[in-house]
């Protein structure tokens, strides 16, 4: 087989709450920090649980604001599923002068996979807070829910 593949997905808690900014041309871009489990042997055979730490980066995509949905409903140690590529950039370091290189996944798909009052006890439920009217996320008469009526 000829090709290559750069593909990642992830299942882990967000480290610390997204950051939103825009660029200077207005697209949204979102950095997030996710921890994953894994479970292993340490060097003296002992069973362990070992974290690691991952950089993503979500933009948004023509009418798919999938950036901007990720600054306003996560928060930290919130469930989520991410999918995307690895990329690398590199700079040049201002102070050391040395070139600095750091490797992110570039996010092409995120899903929340805890509600917000899960976990973290962060959020809460919107129509439990009163911010949401109940009768809205109620089935519509054919049955299903309105998707105008979905956050993200």
């Amino acid at each position: 087989m000829s090709g290559s593949l750069n593909r990642v997905m992830l299942i882990g808690r967000l480290t610390r709450d997204p950051e939103l900014r825009y660029t200077s041309n207005g697209t949204a871009v979102c950095q997030l920090g996710i921890a994953t489990n894994r479970y292993g042997q340490d060097a003296s055979g002992e069973k362990k649980e070992f974290t690691d730490f991952h950089d993503v980066v979500v933009w948004n995509s023509g009418n798919r604001k999938l950036a901007e949905l990720c600054g306003q409903y996560l928060q930290k140690g919130r469930m989520v599923y991410v999918e995307g590529r690895l990329q690398t950039r590199s700079w040049d370091d201002q102070q050391s002068g040395q070139k600095r290189y750091k490797t992110e996944v570039n996010a092409t798909d995120v899903q929340f996979l805890d509600s917000r009052s899960d976990g973290t006890g962060q959020g809460g439920d919107p129509v439990a807070a009163g911010q949401a009217d109940p009768k809205s996320l109620q089935p519509t008469a054919a049955g299903d829910i309105d998707p105008d009526d979905i956050p993200f």
